[in-house]
């Protein structure tokens, strides 16, 4: 299949690669092309920008978390037939779990056949650039770079003798050099930059990313690149792509009618609605979980924990990750709904919750000194530390029964968080989970259950945990059925 693609690549974290990926995402949007925009690792953050440049989703491709079958598959189904695809790789170009470079960036640049364009951090460096540089190419000849970015050059003789050096020894193109910028175009929250629904400046931000993209890079270069990736295969998967059921926002919670029968008649089974809360508070999701679940027959509705006040009209709750710690104040003062949701969990409600929602679930966020509290499900109090508390990929052991996932079942995922447990009045039973890899909630255990409430610091990908998604629409509807058992 001929897919127009381009992998942007680091030396290491912080090379410049998501300033690349992001002008160069805007600026070929703002001359009218279709761009599918994918990033490489477990990450919410510089995806949510990549998405927001691209005016369309970005979607996940890790093969930690995903088989490299669905891995293609998913690639092949969000890919634009007429557009171009950019994905941004995470860390080092061949930096991995191990000596062999597990799930790096070049094993999903061979999987995916796609050329690598290098950004390389210049400062104080000239013709070394080069060593390096050629050192990546004959390190695997079977990633193929297919050009280089110069970032953060000093001026036009620092950026001479580098292109100079690079294309001599290294034979391939310098597609850009993008000069020191004095002012932070995007600002850096923890290890990432932050998530957009936090500012109103977003999109100025991308404006001037498209604008350095312009300036500074070979925009026709790096499409002949992009159109120059050889074909890939089908994969032996089927297609995966969005349900033809739509996201409802908070506007559209009023009853509808049951879907008719092909007779005409009403059907007495409606759609179970699900509902993501998804305000500045909770913002981590993966595009394909959302997908999933009305995949598997939900409606999704949209909900903030900021401002609505109700929850009788879902009958399932998916909660993200996100920074609550940013929104306590709000999260905190919007008592009706923290009240509504404890009622409802504590007589049923399925609710999933990850990381932030899982800090959400209990019964108080404590900041600088300040206790907020919220919804006070779950008995564990949560502080913040100034160093991540858990950060990499987990591996999960489910030990308890619990509604989502089979015991002896293996769940991976990963975690990244600052909060740090203060109390947990809990028991190890009320643990789901055991942690092979990854840290948890307390003494490697994670996953507290609660009735049909599973709250966890791990973040699943369900193109990875493909039975997770069928599972909360199940008990969902279950759910929904046992409070109108007529329907």
């Amino acid at each position: 299949m001929a897919l127009s693609r381009i992998l942007i690549a680091g030396l290491r974290g912080g090379s410049g690669k998501t300033i690349v990926s992001l002008g160069l995402i805007a600026a070929w949007r703002n001359r009218g092309m279709a761009v599918s925009p994918f990033k490489k690792g477990p990450d919410f953050i510089d995806a949510g920008w990549l998405a927001l440049a691209a005016g369309r989703p970005c979607h996940n491709l890790d093969s930690f978390l995903i088989s490299p079958e669905t891995i293609l598959s998913s690639f092949i189904s969000h890919s634009p037939g007429k557009g171009v695809a950019v994905i941004e790789g995470n860390r080092g170009l061949f930096d991995g779990l191990d000596v062999e470079g597990s799930t790096s960036t070049a094993e999903l640049a061979r999987l995916l056949q796609t050329p690598v364009v290098l950004v390389v951090d210049c400062t104080k460096s000239t013709r070394t650039m080069a060593a390096i540089i050629l050192g990546c190419i004959r390190f695997n000849t079977d990633v193929h770079i297919a050009g280089v970015v110069l970032n953060r050059i000093a001026g036009p003789r620092h950026k001479s003798v580098i292109t100079g050096a690079v294309e001599r020894y290294c034979h391939v193109p310098v597609l850009g050099a993008i000069p020191k910028i004095k002012d932070n175009v995007f600002p850096e929250r923890h290890m990432g930059l932050v998530p957009t629904p936090e500012h109103r400046w977003a999109t100025e931000s991308l404006d001037r990313a498209a604008q350095v993209a312009e300036q500074h890079l070979d925009l026709d270069g790096l499409l002949a690149i992009a159109e120059q990736a050889s074909d890939l295969p089908l994969p032996r998967t089927g297609p995966i792509g969005p349900s033809p059921f739509g996201v409802e926002t908070a506007a559209s919670h009023t009853p509808r009618p049951d879907t008719p029968h092909s007779d005409g008649s009403p059907s007495r089974i409606r759609q179970p609605r699900i509902g993501v809360i998804r305000d500045a508070a909770f913002q981590f999701y993966y595009p394909e979980n959302i997908e999933a679940l009305t995949q598997a027959g939900a409606r999704v509705v949209e909900i903030s924990a900021l401002t609505d006040h109700r929850l009788d009209h879902v009958d399932g709750l998916y909660i993200g990750g996100g920074f609550p710690e940013t929104q306590a104040e709000g999260l905190a003062a919007n008592e009706p709904f923290r009240k509504a949701l404890c009622r409802l969990a504590q007589v049923g409600l399925p609710v999933y919750a990850e990381c932030g929602g899982l800090m959400y679930l209990g019964e108080r966020l404590v900041l600088e000194g300040r206790a907020y509290p919220m919804v006070g499900l779950l008995p564990v109090v949560f502080g913040f530390s100034m160093r991540p508390q858990g950060h990499g990929y987990t591996v999960c052991e489910v030990e308890r029964e619990n509604p989502y996932f089979p015991v002896g079942s293996q769940v991976r995922g990963h975690e990244f968080h600052y909060s740090t447990v203060l109390s947990w009045k809990g028991h190890a039973q009320d643990l789901a989970f055991r942690m092979h890899r990854g840290q948890g909630i307390t003494e490697l255990r994670d996953g507290i259950c609660y009735q049909n409430t599973l709250a966890t610091y791990v973040h699943i990908h369900a193109l990875g945990t493909p039975d997770w998604a069928a599972a909360l629409v199940r008990t969902s509807h279950a759910w929904r059925g046992a409070r109108q058992p007529d329907h």
